[in-house]
């Protein structure tokens, strides 16, 4: 929400940087090491909306070193709080009792998870917003990009803070501070999976044009301290199957044994279920009782829980990079693996790319232009062929389900590996409709009536959101914004049963009824968002618009 007429404050830099995540952080430091190679001055600003860098980082994660090698080649000697490499890798297809483990030797290479490191994202974007800073890198925690600023010529000048002192019901309050404006000659959008300003420039500039539909999953994870007798440091463990049914939905999972006694629990959901009466979270909770993973977990305790969505479109769906003043760097334009459930390294090495770009213009003089250097080195990059590699995985997942679309997809993922990304079995398929197009009626489907959680292995929404540590201003507008209010109850809930209810993560969306039943009432608990994203993409009449709260607000992550 910005006020028209309302005089404020505005800061200059080079380039101006929205999110302190992997690509960003990394944007900024290679900024700075060039600059100090060259002998100039650049100036560098990071803005993040969460409270401090790292709040609202979520990854699995077990990460390919390969981005962290390129931006700081001496990262394991200096502090770097990824220390636990993997030891063991399994892959398994879970029944609704027992599993296959699926040989490695089965997987191509790349595949294959020795020579990784499992530790905590966030953690890791806090230690690089440390090595940021000790090279001059300007970074504002707790400041929300809220609009990008143009320049007559349509050009991006710079972005605008959130205005902080707005009531909920629009107006200033007495502790109303307008937002500043950060002007650069060149603004990096590394938001993350479907950010507010990334939308923004996607849309205006035709970025997406001739690109096939992106496509999403929710991840949502869950640390725990086991007992000492049931932790294997090193091990990583991926699975699909139970208690996901092709009929009703696809993805995988997770569990990750690192630090002390720490293991990372995970659920993805693609977003391209057709059954409305899916809940992602129910689900989650359901596949830790299954017999490969309760065991581990009991006598243990769980130590926090979070949830964000997961670019999953791939080579066919990253849109063009660089618009007229700025790019998207990172899952701003989705650079995720999803066969190797892996991004962040990734989102370095194009927030690498990005700032060579950048910097490059920069000393040449010009300003507030297109980068269209990104764009082709992106274009050549390993990050690229990477992508084209696995480019078929989802898709052949989607139209053949679970057992043939993924053996399908192994096939073509060696032979994209063999030469190099240049054949494949398939050509390259398309994702067809969108993850709100994919939502199908409910009376096509029948209600999924899930166990009640036992508050030992299982668990409730409200507890869970408890353990984010999330956290808003509670007088400041909705940012869940409803383009037509009346869709939800005239629209959603006839149709689809209002999947809103069921998709979000945080219990945000509620129908609520009179005593007798009568009367249905759409509410938003702004409060309990977790900035997931799911609303925004899930949404089958796409009404749900998310935008940045309150700089500062949504859930500060322990540790993910």
């Amino acid at each position: 929400m910005a006020f028209e007429g309302v005089e404020r404050d505005s800061m200059d830099y080079d380039v101006v940087i929205v999110g302190a995540g992997p690509a960003g952080l990394s944007a900024a430091i290679r900024l700075k090491q060039q600059a100090a190679a060259a002998g100039v001055e650049i100036s560098v600003a990071v803005l993040e909306k969460g409270s401090e860098v790292g709040a609202h980082i979520l990854s699995g994660a077990v990460v390919d070193p390969i981005g962290l090698d390129a931006l700081l080649p001496d990262w394991r000697n200096e502090g770097c709080p990824l220390t636990q490499e993997v030891t063991e890798d399994k892959f398994l297809f879970l029944g609704p009792a027992g599993s296959v483990t699926i040989p490695n030797f089965l997987m191509p290479p790349f595949m294959h998870n020795h020579g990784m490191y499992i530790g905590s994202m966030g953690a890791v974007c806090a230690w690089l917003g440390q090595q940021a800073e000790g090279l001059g890198v300007e970074i504002y925690p707790g400041f929300a990009a809220a609009n990008l600023i143009f320049n007559a010529d349509g050009t991006v000048k710079g972005v605008q803070v959130g205005d902080l002192g707005i009531g909920r019901d629009g107006a200033p309050k007495d502790s109303f501070t307008p937002g500043i404006e950060i002007h650069a000659k060149y603004t990096l959008l590394a938001e993350g999976v479907r950010g507010h300003l990334s939308k923004q420039a996607i849309a205006r500039y035709g970025l997406a044009q001739d690109k096939d539909a992106p496509k999403f999953g929710i991840g949502l994870k869950e640390i725990w301290r086991v007992e000492p007798s049931k932790h294997k440091p090193g091990l990583v463990q991926h699975s699909f199957g139970w208690p996901l049914r092709d009929k009703d939905g696809q993805g995988g999972s997770w569990t990750y044994h690192y630090g002390d006694n720490l293991v990372s629990v995970g659920f993805v959901v693609h977003l391209n279920y057709k059954n409305p009466f899916v809940s992602p979270f129910d689900e989650f909770q359901r596949f830790k009782h299954h017999d490969v993973v309760r065991p581990m977990l009991e006598g243990g305790k769980r130590l926090a829980y979070g949830a964000r969505a997961i670019t999953e479109g791939g080579w066919q769906s990253v849109p063009k990079l660089a618009f007229p003043g700025g790019a998207l760097v990172g899952c701003a334009a989705g650079f995720v693996n999803v066969p190797r459930i892996k991004g962040n390294h990734n989102a370095m090495r194009t927030g690498i790319m990005a700032a060579e770009a950048a910097f490059a213009a920069i000393v040449a003089g010009r300003a507030q232009d297109e980068l269209t250097a990104y764009d082709a080195v992106y274009a050549t990059s390993a990050v690229a062929r990477e992508l084209k590699i696995v480019r078929n995985a989802k898709p052949l997942w989607s139209r053949f389900g679970s057992v043939m679309g993924i053996g399908l997809g192994g096939l073509d993922m060696w032979v994209g590996h063999l030469t190099g990304g240049a054949l494949s079995l398939v050509g390259t398929l398309k994702h067809g409709k969108t993850d709100a197009e994919a939502t199908e009626p409910a009376n096509k489907h029948k209600p999924i009536v899930y166990p009640k959680p036992d508050g030992v292995i299982s668990f409730d929404k409200l507890s869970s959101v408890f353990l984010s540590n999330t956290n808003h201003e509670e007088d400041q507008p909705v940012h869940l914004r409803l383009t037509d209010p009346s869709i939800p109850i005239a629209v959603n809930l006839p149709t689809y049963a209002e999947p809103a209810q069921r998709y979000c993560p945080a219990g945000v969306y509620e129908v609520l009824r009179d005593a007798d039943g009568n009367n249905p009432r759409f509410q938003i608990n702004a409060q309990n968002c977790v900035h997931c994203k799911t609303c925004d993409i899930k949404d089958p009449a796409q009404n749900i618009n998310w935008v940045t709260p309150e700089g500062g607000g949504g859930p500060n992550y322990p540790g993910m």
